[in-house]
């Protein structure tokens, strides 16, 4: 039985001529796991959101949206609220109350439910999920992955039956990441909800999806099982995004039977290749310190305990030094006191004489304050005392750069979420930075355009710039990282450069490094696995 049909469906903003939804049909059966991908702005949450009545966005709507044989329109309004759940990209828009276990109550308050069958639901949901320990924390206090958490938490407990996540991975490590998406399919699996979800990290969803969706410029273009979908865009844009095994697949064989998973890959990789000596090797470069952290210590509240804990550390004059580690360890906390926003009571934080510092923290709408892009880029200008027509250049400059110049006009709040993160680096890069201190800036971007930002990151480097990033995203610190460093019980660990961090590192580390371990040791990357196959992309 299908629980959602989606025929012919078209969607157009106001004021745009382009649609965000071009003639998409797609029928999802009851109990199925759908994993919707594609490049940043897409028209994946626009297509979510059109799902959820409540929250579909103004605009031109032509097709037919029916779910459990009903047509959205005939939905009642309990019906809709409760039976289609709906986590959104950001956790920080979805939170509306002060405690957790408010949070978790406040769905079922509003359908109605008696109090004792409410206690009973959030306690369930706390307990599963694995957030008791927090149950009468403060909203504010949590971490981004812990939110998320939340969200996903408090819409289970009205149990709806399908259930839409809008890149919910992209603010959790790649530890509760894999628990969340086993959490998922355990919903999926145990309680029947069907599933679907939209992410560009596509690792651990693939192999467990039963169909695929892929879009672009609006439309569907694929839509089918995860092998066939490699098979059919094996030589398109969207297999950036594609499971590493299957990407190496694709490179080096293309036959037989896709892998999909480490296990897989590994049984691949034994199957058609031998051991061989491993000439990856990482040339250290002697540089003068940009930043340094000497047993600094520092906790939020007199009696609270510390969250550093004599962190010591050096990062050098234009390198890109990645930092990972959980979710609301304390990361943020770091960047926060280097940037100067928060003064430890103990060390010191040290940067080169006269480098000015930047930080484009994690949650980037936080950065937007005026009614369009430009009007945004041009107030930081204007701090600086920059004319108006020199500002105009700099920012023509920057947006060509960035690849934002089809976004100056656009309100900061309505853009996708990828391009949120292209603008609020842009305005952070204005300032001109000696030191730039990036919070997750690869969350919410497709897998083109995080290479884009690489290369935008090397080439300030070239031009002196020292950058500083807190990520969970280990496949980019492992493609563009000079040295990387795990941040573990309020110290930062010590750190090394990215074949041996990531060698050594079990579970803080790259697919590609799962894969080839025992063939082709040392090797971190997809590319570091097809130069050692004489196979290197260009």
């Amino acid at each position: 039985m299908e629980i959602l049909t989606l025929k012919n469906l078209s969607f157009t903003y106001p004021t745009e001529e382009k649609k965000a939804v071009d003639n998409v049909s797609l029928f999802v059966k009851e109990g199925e796991f759908i994993c919707l991908c594609g490049s940043s702005a897409c028209g994946k949450t626009t297509l979510m959101r059109l799902i959820k009545r409540e929250l579909a966005p103004r605009g031109t709507l032509s097709g037919e949206i029916f779910f459990c044989g009903k047509a959205q329109s005939e939905l009642s309004e309990r019906e809709s609220a409760s039976e289609i759940g709906y986590v959104l990209q950001n956790p920080e828009t979805q939170i509306v109350t002060d405690k957790v276990w408010h949070e978790l109550s406040f769905g079922l308050e509003n359908l109605g439910y008696s109090s004792d069958i409410i206690r009973l639901r959030i306690g369930e949901m706390a307990n599963y999920f694995g957030i008791s320990h927090m149950f009468r924390s403060s909203t504010a206090e949590l971490s981004g992955g812990q939110k998320q958490l939340l969200s996903l938490a408090a819409i289970m407990a009205m149990s709806p039956k399908l259930l839409l996540l809008d890149e919910p991975t992209s603010q959790l490590d790649p530890i509760a990441a894999a628990d969340f998406i086993a959490t998922l399919k355990k919903i999926n699996r145990e309680l029947g909800t069907t599933i679907i979800i939209a992410e560009h990290r596509l690792e651990d969803i693939f192999p467990i999806a039963d169909k695929i969706a892929v879009m672009e410029n609006g439309a569907l273009i694929a839509f089918d099982t995860p092998k066939n979908v490699c098979r059919k865009l094996k030589d398109h844009r969207a297999c950036l995004g594609f499971p590493v095994s299957a990407r190496i697949w694709q490179a080096l064989s293309g036959e037989g039977e896709v892998p999909l998973t480490v296990r897989e890959g590994r049984t691949f990789f034994k199957e058609n290749f031998s051991p061989r000596k491993n000439d990856l090797k990482t040339e250290e470069e002697k540089r003068e310190t940009a930043l340094s952290f000497s047993d600094v210590y520092f906790r939020y509240e007199k009696n609270a305990p510390d969250v550093l804990r004599g962190v010591n550390t050096t990062i050098n004059r234009s390198e890109i030094f990645c930092l990972l580690g959980a979710n609301g360890a304390g990361k943020s906390t770091v960047l926060r006191a280097a940037a100067g926003l928060i003064k430890p009571y103990r060390g010191k934080i040290k940067t080169a004489e006269g480098a000015k510092t930047a930080l484009l923290c994690q949650n980037v709408q936080d950065l937007f304050l005026m009614n369009t892009v430009k009007e945004d880029l041009m107030d930081i200008l204007s701090v600086y005392g920059i004319k108006k027509g020199e500002a105009n250049t700099k920012i023509e400059e920057i947006s060509k750069m960035i690849g934002i110049s089809h976004l100056l006009e656009k309100h900061p709040y309505d853009v996708s979420g990828g391009e949120a993160q292209k603008c609020a680096l842009a305005k952070v890069l204005l300032t001109e930075p000696d030191i730039l201190l990036l919070d997750e800036p690869t969350k919410a971007l497709d897998p083109a355009a995080k290479k884009e930002l690489a290369v935008i990151l090397r080439a300030l480097c070239k031009k002196g710039v020292t950058i500083f990033i807190v990520t969970h995203d280990v496949e980019f610190a492992a493609e563009n990282a000079d040295r990387c460093a795990l941040f573990f019980d309020g110290e930062i660990l010590p750190a090394s450069d990215i074949h041996t961090f990531f060698s050594a590192n079990n579970f803080y580390t790259t697919a590609a490094s799962r894969i080839s371990r025992g063939t082709f040791d040392g090797a971190v990357t997809e590319s570091d696995i097809l130069r050692l196959c004489g196979k290197e992309k260009k």
